[in-house]
């Protein structure tokens, strides 16, 4: 079934998995890709992203690794606003990394595409604020806040509670006036999980597909990944081209990665082979 989603100025035909191209302005990155508020250099990157086959490009000036300290809204904004102009005509849809509405309110005005908030859109003001806009959304799930939230993460059945809680979000921002066809959701690996939740989660994955939502999976890189094959952040290219396929072979629609170049080759392989 073709899967229609409408983000900001574009409209995205997920019937066949989209890459989510990782550009990190923050100072504090547990994948070893932050590039420290460098503008010019999240400008080549964002580009070359697209070179190599990014169809979203989503921008974040915010850690939100485990221990992550927030930072203060306004450098978030500062960090922000230069690279969205620049790559605001670049052909590609711009999404948001942010959790904060200041944010969401200054980056929405500079014509962003996309908002891709961790906690789901459950600040004050985030749920009207996007809906005011013709931006789409990813909502994540996540145990606790990234500060603590890998101290003690528990579940009775992490399945069903990941979809339970994302429908309920779904609900509240279909009642706020967002459009189902502009919403993702993201069962948000390694955010308040285990490595035994996160296999758990990608080995059920399908039972968190609804039909026409999006569902975005963020693999790329993260400390499962570096459990199960002992190599650090940056050496975990393989091990995350691996986990992904496996996440779009149980339903994932949007990929969100830093290594956009293999994964498309990877998907480029796989899509010939279902094309067959």
């Amino acid at each position: 079934m073709t899967q229609n989603f409408h983000c900001g100025r574009f409209v995205l035909n997920a019937e066949r998995p989209l890459i989510m191209g990782i550009v990190n302005l923050s100072d504090d990155s547990f994948s070893g890709d932050g590039l420290y508020g460098d503008t010019d250099a999240a400008i080549a990157l964002g580009r070359r992203l697209i070179e190599e086959g990014a169809h979203i490009l989503d921008i974040g000036a915010e850690s939100s690794r485990p221990g992550a300290i927030p930072v203060p809204a306004q450098q978030e904004i500062d960090r922000l606003l230069p690279v969205i102009e620049a790559l605001h005509d670049c052909g590609t849809p711009l999404s948001i990394d942010t959790v904060k509405p200041q944010v969401m309110h200054a980056v929405l005005a500079a014509g962003v595409d996309m908002i891709n908030d961790v906690t789901a859109l459950r600040a004050p003001g985030a749920l009207e604020l996007v809906a005011a806009s013709k931006a789409g959304i990813c909502l994540m799930h996540m145990q606790g806040n990234p500060g603590t939230m890998q101290d003690d993460p528990h579940y009775v059945d992490i399945v069903t509670e990941v979809a339970e809680f994302l429908a309920e979000r779904v609900a509240a921002a279909e009642m706020a006036g967002i459009a189902l066809n502009r919403i993702a959701v993201d069962p948000g690996f390694g955010f308040g999980k285990t490595l035994e939740h996160n296999i758990a989660l990608l080995r059920r994955l399908g039972e968190l597909v609804v039909p026409g939502l999006p569902l975005m999976v963020g693999l790329s890189r993260k400390s499962m990944l570096g459990l199960l094959t002992g190599r650090a952040a940056t050496e975990r290219v393989y091990a995350g081209v691996a986990a992904q396929v496996l996440a779009v072979l149980r339903g994932a629609r949007i990929v969100r990665v830093h290594d956009v170049a293999a994964i498309r080759d990877a998907l480029a392989v796989l899509q010939a082979v279902e094309d067959y």
